[in-house]
């Protein structure tokens, strides 16, 4: 590949990181996509600043062909036309190729969630699940937590310990790109913390070693992993007799944000809990509204006691 077109990748993402405050998974995702099109130019002749539009379209049904899911095409384009307009800023093509492209855009698909109950099966289960006393201790913090914060899981296994120092009512997060956001704790939560701390420092001042974690572990990373609290979760679901395919942590925070909805909380405030950037990405919770409203309508409206029958054709509908 020409050492030019991975120079131009090299100094986008740079970009990204200092102006957008990219967060490094999202750099890493850009980083493949891009080099997938500039191997796919390479293989024809070409370079970023010598590509058509027809070009950039003729790789995308490329992707589509090999199968990639409607989301990742979308990311794809998303990271080429990013590159693009920060090559035109930087007059490094005269025009953009990618400026009338029109991508496969982003699936509507629901996200998949747990029922009220389904959850507190699943936080109950930690009772059982784990080898000693102070794993099962951990394991309910872990579940508490997640729940009632709606935390990413990177957020949540990373969690430093001074986050949660002195029975705070809330706890400090660090996100994606580095922004940061105050996520209030459950009372459930905080006293499921308050437990996993003393066994943990104990655990911690016999071994004589220091962490700055809350979950700490003998991983590179110091902390509990991702993978090892993801199969953590599928033998939970397994342990509260549910299907453990429908269970992951991002299923957790999926919960989170639609029983609060459902509750009545505002969308904006969910927006801020979760660390959405864009209140967009935050609607797709507003699903679960359709039964909440079409039950006001029918239980509160001043006709709503003088026409039970079109409450009947109401509910058809």
């Amino acid at each position: 590949m020409d050492s030019p077109m991975e120079r131009w990748i090299s100094s986008f993402l740079e970009a990204q990181t200092a102006t957008a405050g990219a967060a490094r998974n999202t750099r890493l995702a850009y980083g493949r996509d891009l080099m997938d099109f500039a191997g796919y130019l390479a293989g024809r002749g070409l370079h970023f600043n010598t590509a058509a539009q027809s070009d950039i379209e003729a790789w995308l049904i490329r992707c589509e062909a090999e199968g990639l899911s409607q989301a990742t095409r979308a990311r794809r384009l998303s990271a080429v036309r990013q590159l693009y307009r920060f090559a035109f800023d930087e007059a490094w093509v005269k025009t953009d190729p990618a400026l009338r492209i029109k991508g496969p855009g982003r699936s509507k698909k629901l996200p998949q969630t747990l029922s009220e109950d389904e959850v507190a099966r699943l936080i109950a289960a930690t009772q059982t699940q784990g080898r000693e006393g102070a794993d099962r201790v951990r394991n309910l913090c872990l579940m508490e937590l997640l729940y009632a914060t709606g935390l990413r899981v990177s957020e949540l296994v990373s969690l430093p310990v001074a986050a949660v120092r002195g029975h705070p009512a809330m706890i400090l997060v660090r996100g994606k790109g580095g922004r940061e956001r105050m996520v209030p704790l459950s009372r459930p939560a905080k006293a499921a913390v308050s437990d996993w701390l003393v066994l943990r420092d104990a655990a911690e001042a016999g071994s004589g070693q220091k962490s700055r974690f809350l979950f700490p572990s003998r991983s590179a990373e110091g902390h509990l992993t991702r993978l090892r609290f993801y199969a953590l979760v599928k033998e939970l679901a397994l342990a509260a007799g549910l299907d453990p395919t429908r269970v992951t942590p991002h299923t957790l925070r999926h919960a989170f944000a639609t029983h609060l909805l459902a509750r009545g909380a505002d969308l904006r405030a969910i927006q801020t809990l979760l660390g959405h950037a864009d209140l967009g990405t935050t609607e797709i919770y507003t699903h679960v509204l359709e039964d909440r409203l079409r039950e006001l309508v029918l239980t509160r409206h001043p006709l709503a006691e003088s026409a039970p029958e079109d409450q009947a054709e109401a509910q058809e509908a």
